[in-house]
């Protein structure tokens, strides 16, 4: 299969280089395909095969990721040259790229938007999504991290779960009693298990399986990310405590988070000051 794939991908290069494409062009076309290729195979989907539904996915989890607008246009546009290809212009109809967000401005959930979003989950009745929910929403971790964790990973007795990120690097973030008595009931449910996320199928819970899941209740992994970060900041959590739970390797990154607070307060002192 993955041979198939390789055959593929070098008759597409071949084709690009009879289009006239410069081989800048053409190298960049195929370090791009091979990372779609790879993250194909890790959702067990091969790149012959693909679908309108597997280009959605994977431009979503990119943007998950925190890739730029910009980025992500090019890369469709690889995508989208591929499916020109493939006589298959289906492959990318109709797939948007989302506008960038203003650079300071931070999208998250208020805390009425919050209970909201846990009130519909826990209406699902679905004791895994519940337990994702919380988790995301409660410690702030990546979706890559939520779908790496293993039973082992959280330990009731200390209520902290052990996080590794994508350079293996481990932080520990203490457990809210509610996250606690969501993943009971959703371990009570699954039983010994070695990764804690599984499918219907008992396999380890991919990203995008995730992701689809989230966008049924509007909303996604970055989102409840940036929330669980403004909460703390808003909270009074220093900067050096909400870096380090939510694992940024720059504390310019959680400086954002800060930043948009000073400017909500200082909105609302300008209209005090000048109205009272």
């Amino acid at each position: 299969m993955q041979g198939s794939s390789s055959t593929t991908i070098d008759q597409f290069l071949a084709w690009l280089e009879h289009e006239g494409k410069s081989l800048n062009t053409i190298s960049t076309y195929q370090q791009e395909l091979k990372k779609f290729e790879n993250w194909l195979q890790s959702n067990h989907q091969e790149l012959k095969d693909i679908t309108h539904d597997d280009v959605k996915g994977y431009i979503l989890s990119l943007e998950q990721m925190g890739k730029s607008p910009v980025t992500l246009d090019k890369i469709l546009g690889v995508i989208r040259t591929f499916a020109k290809y493939l006589k298959r212009p289906d492959i990318t109809m109709d797939i948007k790229i989302k506008q960038a967000v203003k650079k300071d401005e931070i999208e998250s959930l208020s805390k009425e938007e919050c209970e909201a979003l846990l009130s519909e989950v826990k209406e699902s009745e679905n004791e895994r999504n519940i337990a994702i929910v919380y988790m995301l929403l409660h410690t702030g971790i990546r979706v890559s991290e939520l779908c790496a964790l293993d039973v082992k990973d959280v330990d009731f007795s200390t209520k902290v779960v052990s996080v590794a990120d994508s350079h293996g690097d481990r932080r520990v973030i203490p457990l809210s009693e509610e996250l606690i008595s969501a993943l009971s009931q959703y371990l009570n449910v699954i039983g010994v298990k070695e990764a804690l996320f599984v499918s219907k199928t008992n396999e380890r819970l991919t990203e995008r399986s995730v992701q689809y899941m989230l966008k049924k209740f509007h909303v996604n992994a970055q989102k409840l990310r940036h929330t669980f970060c403004q909460q703390l900041i808003d909270q009074g959590v220093s900067l050096e405590v909400v870096s380090k739970l939510a694992g940024h390797k720059d504390i310019n990154v959680t400086k954002r988070y800060a930043k948009s607070r000073e400017i909500e307060g200082e909105f609302e002192q300008a209209i005090r000051r000048t109205f009272s």
